[in-house]
């Protein structure tokens, strides 16, 4: 599973990759967790609030700030 989470550079961007490499270490198992910090990029995905949450491609959160838990449930589903 590929997890990027989109921003760039804010506290709350960085908090969001924080959390979601803590619920990967949750679920277990082998997945990728990068940041992506180009603007060009993000708008490739549509993201237009940031931080966003994106998985094997598409996004599951923007401008919000997830908890662990709440990632968690998106990586389950």
């Amino acid at each position: 599973m590929k997890i990027e989470v989109l921003g760039t550079g804010c506290t709350k961007c960085t908090t969001l990759e924080e959390a979601a490499k803590q619920a990967v270490v949750q679920i277990g198992g082998f997945h990728e967790v990068s940041k992506v910090e180009d603007i060009v990029e993000i708008m490739n995905y549509g993201v237009m609030s940031t931080p966003a949450l994106v998985v094997d491609g598409v996004v599951k959160s923007s401008g919000k700030l997830l908890s662990v838990d709440e990632i968690v449930q998106l990586l389950k589903d």
